[in-house]
């Protein structure tokens, strides 16, 4: 009985003859290059990698878009918490992982701002490409439920009559919460100590009590406490008013021009990676988010599905650098890696 002989176990060369006329029948069938590496995408699990620790609102935004991304792509969606130096370490991770569309990044606002107030990285920014936004939420002007304040313009009243007489609490340096008032500062040339705070729960506890005068918070973990009437919401920070608390109005429309911050999430991969896998990954990305089930768990975190693809989310995060910076630079934050 004659022997089956296999191409691939015969001798180095022939092994290698046979690998280049495979290439030449691809060619010779007119396949696309592009269109090969995208049916070779991906080859095993993908690892979503979520650069801040367990149970905070990114790792929960991970753990309900990787389901059903990774059903698209037709792997299973791995997360992976990477936490440490306000997101860096986690970002420097993916930026540093093969260009090959198995390493991705769940970004945040922290990735915009940390170029502006860290003076070195170990990344750089352009070393990580949008691939899409998936959803945002706005961030929450609150004073304590003693405040004369009841609007945004009493609250500016107050700390231009009484300059450095008021403080505001964040959940720490360098965070979207305390750069949102930093902004706010910024914009309306007023003046507030701010007191860090190890998390947004310590520094609620603060605004409660009164041991600060205002904050800004995200949405969902502030809900509770202003249904409960402990503290009190004067504005939301997105260019429209939230669907959770359509009663408050957004800055703009109290009389802050141009004041825009949302809390966002996205995903990022390693520059480099074939532009077949980024677009498979940014089409994946919009059937996810599209589904109802994913949809309605985003919204019952506060976060609004909200698809970008890969130029305009790009054009977003260029957007945020230049603001980012300006107030980083007015302000003179600065932090050690």
């Amino acid at each position: 009985m004659k022997s089956f002989h296999h191409p691939l176990s015969s001798s180095g060369l022939d092994r290698r003859q046979w690998l280049k006329s495979a290439a030449a029948g691809c060619a010779a069938a007119g396949l696309p290059m592009a269109l090969q590496a995208q049916v070779a995408y991906p080859r095993g699990p993908v690892t979503l990698l979520v650069p801040f620790p367990p149970g905070g609102l990114l790792d929960s935004v991970a753990r309900i878009v990787a389901p059903s991304l990774g059903q698209s792509l037709g792997q299973p969606l791995v997360v992976e918490n990477k936490p440490g130096s306000g997101g860096n370490i986690g970002a420097a991770a993916v930026a540093k992982a093969a260009a090959d569309g198995q390493t991705l990044l769940l970004a945040s606002p922290a990735l915009t701002i940390s170029p502006a107030i860290y003076d070195k990285l170990a990344y750089a920014p352009d070393d990580l490409v949008p691939v899409a936004s998936l959803g945002s939420l706005p961030n929450v002007l609150l004073v304590p439920a003693s405040s004369p304040a009841r609007t945004v313009k009493d609250l500016l009243d107050q700390l231009k009559a009484k300059p450095g007489a008021y403080s505001y609490a964040s959940n720490g340096n360098g965070t979207s919460l305390h750069l949102s008032m930093e902004l706010l500062k910024f914009k309306t040339k007023t003046f507030a100590l701010h007191v860090p705070y190890r998390g947004s729960g310590p520094a609620m506890t603060a605004l409660i009590s009164g041991d600060v005068q205002l904050m800004f918070d995200n949405l969902p973990p502030a809900l509770a406490h202003i249904q409960s009437g402990r503290v009190r919401a004067l504005a939301v920070t997105s260019a429209r008013r939230s669907s959770v608390l359509p009663d408050v109005p957004t800055l703009q429309e109290a009389g802050v021009p141009d004041f825009d911050v949302t809390a966002w999430f996205g995903l990022m991969a390693p520059k480099g990676t074939p532009t077949a896998t980024l677009r498979r990954l940014e089409a994946d990305s919009a059937k996810a988010i599209a589904q109802a089930d994913v949809a309605e768990a985003l919204r019952k975190q506060g976060i609004e599905p909200q698809f970008q693809d890969a130029s305009a989310f790009g054009q977003r995060l260029a957007r945020e650098r230049k603001q980012w910076q300006s107030v980083v630079d007015y302000a003179k934050i600065k932090m050690d890696s």
